[in-house]
């Protein structure tokens, strides 16, 4: 058993998304629906499928082309605006086992520039109605090191504990050996903190172990208290608290 909590949601589970969903191509909103529903096609976290209706019409470029997926029959389509083309990136369920997706739409993500919920923007993939995360200011003496080598050691960490991941704990920068750390270009988002502002990879010895490392200096409104703060990655760093070592925990970043 791990310690922290799983994810539970079964593939396939559909629910009603109350939120107000658009997305915007080429400077202009192309879906704008309060209709959206919810799927999980992986346990993780789900995607929208959106009724055709509120797809822009002229957006849509029908490819006349019949598809036999996991989830049932899709009509295939692509969406242009203007000189923006995305091919083959829209899949219209005309039949499925799945109920509730039947005349809706499974939009890539990628294929959109923005996608908002509500008035705010949303960035990755939606956000698991099921996913609670949780910014909690910490007494707990932690330290993180790797191959012996201290490279972090507080007593006012912020630990930010999400669905189905391990905690992750958040170090000020007055208590991090910055002697080994060094930029790295990478940057990753997440749809519940936003976009990373730094990564850092940990000289060892002069062998360099990439991105073990990151910073959110502007997260999202309900995560800011890591603002500025320095994480590590858990699955490949040695984490103490109070003095009692965890387990590297096996997940998808190891």
């Amino acid at each position: 058993m791990s310690d922290y909590p799983q994810i539970i949601v079964p593939v396939n589970h559909v629910e009603p998304v109350p939120r107000r969903v658009r997305a915007t191509l080429g400077g202009r909103v192309v879906i704008d629906t309060t209709a959206a529903r919810y799927v999980w096609e992986i346990p993780s976290f789900p995607q929208y499928y959106l009724p055709i209706g509120d797809i822009s019409p002229d957006v849509l470029v029908d490819e006349d082309h019949e598809e036999h997926l996991r989830r049932g029959t899709a009509r295939r389509f692509g969406l242009r605006v203007g000189d923006e083309v995305r091919s083959g990136v829209a899949h219209h369920y005309t039949a499925s086992d799945v109920e509730g997706i039947v005349g809706t739409v499974r939009v890539d993500w990628a294929a959109l520039d923005h996608w908002f919920e509500e008035d705010e923007e949303v960035f990755v993939h939606p956000r698991s109605p099921y996913t609670r995360v949780d910014a909690l200011r910490s007494s707990r003496e932690v330290e993180v090191g790797v191959d012996g080598l201290v490279l972090a050691r507080s007593p006012r960490s912020v630990m930010v504990f999400e669905t189905g991941l391990p905690t992750r704990y958040y170090i000020d920068r007055l208590d991090v050996d910055w002697s080994h750390l060094v930029p790295s270009d990478t940057q990753t988002s997440c749809p519940n903190k936003g976009t990373t502002s730094a990564y850092w990879s940990v000289d060892v010895g002069g062998r360099l172990q990439p991105d073990l490392a990151w910073a959110y200096d502007f997260p999202t409104r309900q995560l800011l208290p890591i603002a500025g703060l320095v994480a590590f990655y858990n699955e490949k760093v040695d984490i103490a608290i109070d003095g009692a070592e965890l387990e590297r925990p096996v997940t998808a970043f190891t």
